[in-house]
């Protein structure tokens, strides 16, 4: 997530100091994401050194108001205009969690996906209860939210559909371990092997 673009786009919209830039982001994104008010400030530094923002001085009340430069316009037409980058896809903890959980001994992999599956579904729940209140009651500042709510019900769909694909690959790999070896036949197809010498009797 760029924090940094997304700030610059807030300051396009108006001036503002750092916390109301959190208010604003967490506000048209649902809190879907928060901003650690420390984060801010630290990205509007690197803002300003990079000539992206200006101080604007004081609001009379000790806040430093941030203004966007010409040279942050450009930078946040470019962010808009292109695409999101997919050459490093973002840590995902539970692809990770799993793929440790298959390469070690000792853990049930099963238990791992069971228990995902749940809190996915009923997170899955919560976000489609919110779309439908948000969508009931819809004023004109809702609709960011509703694309929020959008992706991550998207996203959690395609995170159950991929713990169904995982349960179902574990279930082939023990079967296929309970099946014992296969060899190749003279015309490269798979046999099982005979589990012992009686067998072939």
């Amino acid at each position: 997530m760029s924090i940094r673009h997304s700030l610059l786009a807030l300051l396009q919209d108006q001036p503002r100091y750092g916390y109301q830039l959190r208010v604003e982001f967490e506000n048209r994104t649902g809190a879907t994401w928060p901003l650690n008010i420390g984060q801010v400030y630290t990205t509007l530094d690197r803002l300003e050194r990079d000539a992206l923002v200006a101080k604007e001085g004081d609001d009379g009340e000790g806040h430093v108001v941030y203004s966007i430069t010409p040279a942050g316009k450009a930078e946040v037409r470019s962010w808009f205009a292109a695409p999101v980058e997919r050459n490093n896809p973002p840590r995902n903890e539970l692809a990770i969690k799993l793929a440790l959980a298959v390469t070690l001994p000792g853990v049930d992999v099963q238990a791992i996906i069971q228990a995902q599956r749940v809190a996915s579904i009923r997170a899955l729940q919560d976000y489609t209860k919110a779309r439908r209140d948000t969508a009931a009651n819809q004023k004109a500042t809702d609709t960011a939210w509703l694309l929020v709510l959008d992706s991550l019900i998207f996203q959690t769909e395609a995170e159950v559909r991929w713990l169904d694909l995982c349960e179902a690959r574990m279930v082939q790999q023990a079967q296929a371990a309970a099946a014992g070896p296969a060899r190749k036949t003279s015309n490269g197809a798979t046999e099982d092997a005979p589990l012992n010498a009686d067998s072939r009797r």
